[in-house]
């Protein structure tokens, strides 16, 4: 068979399979020319956005090829609820680890032999053990490595049990691997293909771009005004779920403390806790029992929860890859969802002294400072990012909080001067809290212990607010007027620029602040586009049905079908089998398994407005 008749032979069998197996009519792009790859034996670095479709790249050759698929992972929790989705698709899968008991890890090395399975999840730990007691028999059709940046010390999650999954290419030559990432920059996409020892890889790069997330950054308000606004976000979505990550293990339990105590369905996951209660949490969150997961960065990985309409960043995140891949864990099934950071002054010295600690110290000072200047970006901030990861953009995107309301510029020169003076009096010794507690003529003993209510810029700024002026000096930071000496209790110093602008040598231009009133209604960019042709009450029904399904068979609701599947069916009112199987994400083995019992509702729905009319 020649070439361009065995990639149509491919083409025609990935496009069944999809349909089949997964209810979809065509693969994403690049989706179908990985599939090939992967196919025709060859290695490949795959990189796309969290919620891009990584899993079909690996899951449909899995389908397609003779033996089992190999799939490494990082983390068991995440295994299980891939595995119980392919399964919940009629997908014959399973995962290796020690969760399980001996008998269930025979049982699988059984089917194992029998050639009963098609996808196993192992980590790189208990795959290096397992691979000289595989049986013989065994045939390994590919190796997938997800989270494939974990292998990198360059990568922001690295692990070093990853790199050993060098002997990979060691014992199974010919077998293609492919290794896959939602966030990698080109030094580590690099490393990743050297340290899994690739043989002439090809490599995939997706658009990063995930339009349906809006993006907002908000200066700190304050904990009791930060509560209220994260309360309304999560009151938009009474019906879905959220994330709120929080830079501290103390601070996600009080921020749960906060939420439970208001009334919302809460769990909490941190590094601190037992497997079990990291299990619990992520189990309760998945299955839709809880609103939000209040959690630091250890949470989230690999989750592919389709309705979380939101993750909240209560601090300033480490870096942008992480930011990136935290964020893109809302809106998976394409529906608008939010992304919203809070950020402050404080933020920069908790992570500075994380850095200190740190191995690359240059290396993630480099990227705290690219994450700050995301934070404080006057532009775009979809083009911030996109352009951080080599992506061209050369249009605004209508969907972050900086084109939504552009900043009203004024000459903010005197401001700047205010606040310069006030740090050149004190010699330079306060950090940022003191030097607004001076500006706005504080009471605060300590200020008149240190004799600064004497300086001449005592009350010079009494009038504007405490978060004006936080604002206004994080815009002076941005702008290089000053700078935090980390090593000096952070107290602010003023640059050779800063100097210019105090003596009236340079004009200084600022966007004004803007208080924030809190909004309870769906914001326009969160409406779907489908609401005019979706009936509400009947959504509404089909969730809970969608519900009682799940619980009937032990899987999370969006694993029975997601909320993109739903609306569909709501739009299109299918009544029979056909109909039922024409709708997106609703496979062969889910039509079989579900179809009477939705279109039973469906009927049933129509039938209640006949009888009112």
């Amino acid at each position: 068979m020649d070439s361009e008749a065995k990639k149509t032979l491919i083409d025609t069998q990935a496009l069944g399979i999809l349909k089949r197996f997964f209810g979809y009519d065509s693969f994403r792009p690049q989706q179908l020319d990985i599939v090939r790859t992967v196919c025709s034996g060859l290695d490949c670095v795959v990189l796309m956005p969290t919620g891009g479709g990584k899993s079909i790249c690996y899951q449909v050759p899995a389908l397609l090829l003779p033996g089992v698929a190999i799939v490494v992972s990082p983390l068991i929790a995440l295994m299980e609820d891939q595995v119980q989705a392919l399964i919940a698709n009629g997908i014959p899968a399973a995962a290796l680890h020690s969760n399980q008991s001996d008998a269930q890890n025979a049982e699988i090395y059984e089917a194992l032999r029998r050639g009963q399975l098609k996808l196993l999840y192992i980590s790189p730990e208990r795959l290096m053990l397992e691979l000289e007691r595989w049986p013989a028999s065994m045939k390994v059709s590919l190796f997938a490595v997800d989270e494939a940046h974990c292998i990198s010390q360059w990568g922001h999650d690295f692990r070093p049990e990853y790199t050993q999954l060098a002997r990979i290419k060691t014992l199974f030559p010919r077998v293609p691997v492919i290794a896959l990432t939602a966030t990698a920059d080109r030094l580590t996409r690099d490393d990743i293909s050297r340290q899994l020892a690739l043989q002439q890889p090809r490599v995939f790069i997706s658009s990063f771009d995930r339009p349906n997330i809006s993006l907002t950054v908000k200066q700190n308000p304050g904990k009791a005004q930060k509560l209220k606004q994260i309360c309304s976000i999560i009151d938009r979505y009474p019906d879905d779920s959220g994330i709120v990550y929080c830079l501290s293990r103390k601070a996600a339990e009080q921020m749960a403390a906060d939420l439970q105590q208001r009334g919302y369905r809460v769990a909490v996951y941190h590094a601190g806790l037992s497997a079990s209660e990291r299990s619990s949490a992520q189990h309760r969150f998945i299955h839709g029992d809880v609103q939000v997961v209040c959690a630091t960065i250890a949470f989230g990985m690999g989750i592919d929860k389709s309705n979380i309409r939101y993750v909240i960043h209560n601090n300033l995140p480490r870096n942008i890859e992480g930011y990136y891949q935290e964020i893109g864990r809302a809106g998976r099934d394409g529906l608008p969802a939010e992304a919203v950071m809070f950020y402050s002054f404080q933020d920069i010295i908790t992570l500075q002294s994380f850095i200190d600690e740190s191995g690359q110290k240059t290396l993630n000072q480099e990227k705290l400072t690219r994450m700050r200047e995301y934070a404080e970006s006057s532009v775009c901030r979809r083009r911030v990012l996109l352009s951080y990861f080599s992506e061209e953009s050369t249009t605004d995107c209508g969907n972050c909080d900086v084109c939504r309301q552009p900043p009203l510029r004024f000459d903010g020169t005197v401001v700047a001067q205010k606040a310069l003076s006030a740090i050149i009096r004190t010699g330079q010794t306060v950090a940022a809290n003191m030097l607004i507690d001076i500006l706005r003529g504080s009471a605060r003993s300590e200020l008149f212990a240190r004799g600064f209510d004497k300086i001449k810029t005592y009350a010079a700024g009494r009038d504007l607010s405490f978060a004006e002026w936080r604002a206004y000096l994080s815009q002076m930071l941005q702008l290089g007027l000053i700078e935090i000496a980390y090593d000096e209790n952070s107290h602010l110093k003023v640059t050779p620029h800063g100097m210019r602008v105090v003596r009236g040598l340079e004009p200084v231009t600022l966007a004004r602040y803007v208080v924030e009133k809190p909004r309870t209604e769906r914001p326009a960019a969160a409406k779907p586009a489908t609401d005019a042709t979706v009936n509400a009450d009947l959504l509404h029904r089909l969730k809970a049905l969608r519900a009682n399904v799940a619980k009937i068979h032990g899987l999370a609701p969006y694993m029975v079908f997601s909320d993109k599947t739903l609306r569909e069916i709501a739009k299109e009112q299918p009544t029979s089998r056909w109909e039922f199987e024409q709708i997106y994400g609703i496979g062969e083995y889910k039509a079989e398994k579900y179809w009477e019992q939705f279109t039973r509702a469906v009927r049933l729905w129509n039938s209640s407005l006949k009888n009112k009319d």
